[in-house]
Parts: structure tokens; sequence; C-alpha cells
């Protein structure tokens, strides 16, 4: 059994950073004037221009424009910058490791790729801080501590090149001017890592690696010695999601469901507002629901998983061919056989994402993942299937899309689970040395 997490004990600072957090999550999503902002907040405007000046001050959010008024004074808007602070999102597969550092509204700055040479945790962690230092060495960024730090003398780009490996105690610091009057060059504030499995997002253990032999891995904790930065490991198909939020249909929507296809079948899902983890972070496990009773063997263990019937190797089986592409295009060229295959596959998954419309009632399905290349030939056939699967009512108002996410995709999303937190108070104890935008300047 779990013990229940403490809480900081409430005080006028606490209370600051939550006050904070709510005008940061407002001007993430665009431009807002401090009178807006107290409206939207229902903070009293002299607290919402106090966090306004700490923020300014800090170098987080600033004053861009003014906007129109239909009378008076101009109000002015403001918006965070998106240079004030980098993270580095990642995605593990099997053979490599695609890494992007985005800066605060998750726009992609820099990426970069190395292969893996094995699957044992070693071997990934020195690729997660290859790419790491590859990503830091190759922008005019620093490492947390070297942002708080005065400038040399000679103020050149070597005297802000970031050490291959940060100090493990070091902390981002909050952003402004140095000795010298030179800029701060802005942190690297953290690493959010994302690859499949079952993982328990609150310890950054992975229970259960599905491409490798790994049990209860404490991965976030590896990483973190080995590159001396904060990290936050989740389910790859989480960090789907957080992109879908970010920059894809999901966005503001409360209620969604990201259905992920290629070689295996996955599940991310957003209830009332949140990202759904489960007890333990293994919540989504979609394709090893059991749709057919006795069915085919499924590289778990089990039988009749959604996986084993419509994952890649399954359609590699069924159309005789080596890849999915050359499946897909004799299908498009008209061989009728694959043809079909491809239309079971679209009505298995409708079938099972009719079950799943009928359980949580979304209000937006996406299918994303390699497996969406195809999704021409096997659409047809999951439309005619989801429409018979949903429960009369359901469907009205369900909108379904289709998004061809690459892996890039998948790692600037483990960026935005990162950048998520660092919108957060820290609420407990154990999270004083979390990095948070929320934080008073030093």
């Amino acid at each position: 059994m779990r013990r229940v997490q403490p809480v900081r004990v409430g005080s006028k600072e606490l209370i600051r950073e939550i006050n904070s957090s709510l005008v940061l999550g407002e001007l993430r999503g665009g431009l807002v004037s401090r009178t807006e902002l107290a409206k939207r907040t229902g903070l009293s405007l002299p607290t919402v221009s106090e966090i306004v000046a700490e923020l300014i001050g800090s170098g987080v959010i600033e004053e861009r424009e003014t906007a129109s008024s239909g009378g008076g004074r101009r109000p002015v808007l403001l918006g965070l910058r998106p240079d004030a602070g980098y993270v580095i999102g990642i995605k593990v597969t099997e053979t490599r490791v695609i890494a992007v550092l985005t800066d605060l509204n998750a726009g992609i700055v820099e990426r970069t790729t190395v292969s893996l040479v094995g699957d044992d945790v070693d071997t990934v962690v020195e690729a997660v801080a290859t790419v790491v230092k590859q990503l830091r060495a190759g922008t005019a960024i620093s490492s947390p501590r070297q942002a708080a730090a005065p400038a040399a003398a000679s103020g050149g780009a070597a005297d802000r090149a970031p050490a291959p490996d940060a100090a493990p105690d070091a902390a981002p610091a909050a952003l402004g001017g140095v000795a010298g009057g030179a800029p701060a060059p802005a942190p690297v504030y953290g690493v959010g890592v994302g690859l499949a499995g079952v993982i328990d997002r609150a310890t950054g253990v992975v229970r259960h690696a599905t491409y490798a032999d790994w049990r209860d891995v404490d991965l976030a904790a590896e990483l973190e010695r080995r590159i001396g930065l904060p990290v936050v490991v989740d389910n790859d198909v989480n960090t789907l999601v957080a992109n879908e939020q970010w920059f894809g249909a999901g966005r503001g929507v409360s209620d969604v469901a990201v259905v992920s296809i290629g070689r295996g079948v996955g599940l991310g899902m957003v209830l009332d507002g949140r990202l759904y983890r489960g007890a333990g972070g293994g919540a989504g496990e979609f394709g090893h629901t059991k749709v057919v009773a006795d069915g085919p063997l499924c590289d778990c263990g089990g039988r009749g998983c959604l996986e084993a019937l419509i994952g890649e190797p399954a359609i590699l089986e069924a159309a005789g061919c080596d890849t999915v592409e050359e499946a897909a295009e004799l299908a498009r060229g008209g061989n009728q056989g694959v043809k079909d295959v491809f239309d079971q596959v679209g009505r298995t998954l409708g079938t099972a994402v009719g079950n799943l419309v009928n359980l949580l009632n979304p209000k937006l399905i996406v299918l994303a993942g390699e497996g969406t290349r195809s999704s021409d030939l096997f659409l047809p056939g999951f439309e005619d299937a989801l429409q018979h699967a949903v429960f009369d009512g359901l469907q009205r108002e369900l909108d379904v899309v289709v998004d061809d996410w690459d892996d890039e995709a998948w790692a600037q999303g483990a960026a935005g689970l990162f950048l998520g937190e660092l919108f957060q108070p820290n609420l407990r104890p154990d999270e004083a040395d979390r990095p948070s935008l929320t934080k008073r300047s030093a």
C-alpha cells in the first residue's frame, strides 16, 4: 500500500506560487492583458499585477503589444518568452533514441538522433546522455548552474558552453542579468522521456518495458545521475497525448482518447481534462485487451489480444509481405487479398474503439502512430464497425481524426510533459528541488 504523500504547509509563499501557476497557465494559451488575466483566474487585479511584475523581472514573460480598445487606455498584452528556458524531449524506440530541444512553447529548436546498439539499461542511458550532450552543446543555452553564474570577462561563446555532464545537484535559476550587464544564457530545465511499457510516472520506475527485458528499473534516477538534470519518464503514448494537447486536435478538449497503431497498439487518455495513467501507470494497454477467444498468440504470452490481430506483424503475416509499405502498395494497386487484410484490420479496430467509446464516452478519438500511413485502406472498415459498435446516442458528439505524427512529434510530446510540470507549483515537500517557473526569483 502506498503512503499518502504529505503536502507543503500552507503559507503566503505557497499561495503566491499557486496564483503564479494560474497566471502562467493562461499565458500558455496566448497573449492576454492584466485585466483579462484577473477575469480568467479570479484573482484581484493588484494580485495579478504583482505576479506579472515578478514574472517579467525573472524574464519568464514579457509585454508584447497593446490591444485595441473601445475607449480609454489601450491594454498591454502579455506573453511567455519562449526563449526564457528550454526542455529536452526524448522518444526511446527499439532501435533509436530521437531527441528534440524545445522552448517554453514546446517549439522545436534543435533535434538529433542516435542508434541503439543494444536494449540493456546501460546502453539506453548512455544513448540518452549522448543526445542530451549534443543538444546542449549545439546551442547558446546553459546548464541550470551556469545560468546563475556570472559571465566570464571575455564573454565569448566558449565561456558559455555547457559541460558534458552537469552536476546532479544543479538547480535551475531565475533568468536575468549577470555581472557586466550581459544576459544570462537560458537554462535547460530538464528532460522528458517516453518509451513503451508500464511506467510509474510518480517514481520514474519502468515496471515493464515492452521491447526490452526490464523489470522495476528506476530509469529516472539512473538518467538524473548520468546527465545531471531533472527527468520525467512516462509511457510513450502519453507523450503523444501531450503533443495532441499542445498542437493537435486535442487542444482544449477535455475528454480525448489517443489510439496509437503500429507494431503495437497503445492508448492514452485525457479524462475530465487530466491525463489518466491509472493507479500504477499501467492504464492504456489497449493492445492487450482480448478481442478473440483463443485467438493468435501475442508477444505478451496471451491469446486473442487486439495487438496480435492488427499490429504490424499480424498485417505482414496475413499479407505475405516484408513491410507494411509493400502491403499498402499492393492493396492500392488492386490486390484484393491484401485489400481485405486492411479492411479486416479496420473493422477489428473499429469494434475495439467502439467498446472504448461505450466505456469512456470521449469527445474525440485520435488515431495516431506509423500505422496511420495506411489509413486510407482501413478507415472505411473502421468507420463502419465503429458505427455498429457504439451505443446509441454516444456517437452524436464523437469526432474521429487521424494524425500521422512521426517519432519527432513523440519526442516533442515528451518535452511537453516536462513543460506541464514546469508551470506547476511544488506542492509536496519532496518536490523542493523540482524546477518550477512559479518559484520566486532569487
